[in-house]
């Protein structure tokens, strides 16, 4: 995994969603991280809300996100527990077109030499909906800060070796321009 600095770095526009029945604005301390971490690295915020834990809720703004061609990314912070209030990966994953069980599997794997089992108490997951790729973290800043810093940082970066998600952003929607 390298950098390469003939490329020139390419800001992407991304959308944080919060999925949370109790945060408000001043106590949105996983989307601050998220907020704070894309826009240090370059990127720009497109969009920032926060819906309940209602499965209709999530699925609406995310649609309306992915729908939006000013944003290239939706990250979801919150939702991906066990309760029974935490619907996230249940409002989000049928309407992927393409899941990314990667993204999950190395979530975790970040996550286990952090907090250890406890990882398995987290739902992280992440797809494609509408050419727009769409990742589901748990509602803590430090999984947030796992999240971004272990794995969106670099896909998310056009000069990330051998790839990265920016240089196919161009063909997510190759499908259907026949």
């Amino acid at each position: 995994m390298t950098i390469d600095t003939t490329r020139s770095f390419v800001p992407v526009s991304i959308a944080v969603l919060t999925v949370s029945d109790t945060r408000t604005p001043e106590t949105d301390t996983s989307g601050d991280t998220l907020v704070a971490r894309l826009t240090e690295a370059g990127h720009a915020l497109a969009a920032r809300a926060i819906v309940p834990d209602e499965r209709e809720a999530i699925a609406r703004q995310v649609t309306a996100w992915s729908l939006d061609p000013g944003i290239d990314v939706v990250i979801t912070t919150g939702g991906t527990g066990f309760t029974g209030r935490d619907v996230t990966p249940e409002a989000l994953e049928p309407l992927f077109e393409k899941t990314m069980d990667g993204f999950s599997a190395i979530f975790h794997q970040i996550s286990y030499g952090k907090i250890g089992t406890s990882t398995i108490q987290s739902r992280a997951t992440g797809g494609v909906l509408n050419a727009t790729f769409v990742f589901v973290l748990p509602g803590s800043p430090g999984a947030c800060r796992d999240a971004w810093d272990g794995i969106l940082s670099q896909q998310l970066d056009l000069r990330h070796r051998p790839c990265n998600f920016v240089e196919i952003m161009p063909r997510l929607d190759e499908h259907l321009k026949r």
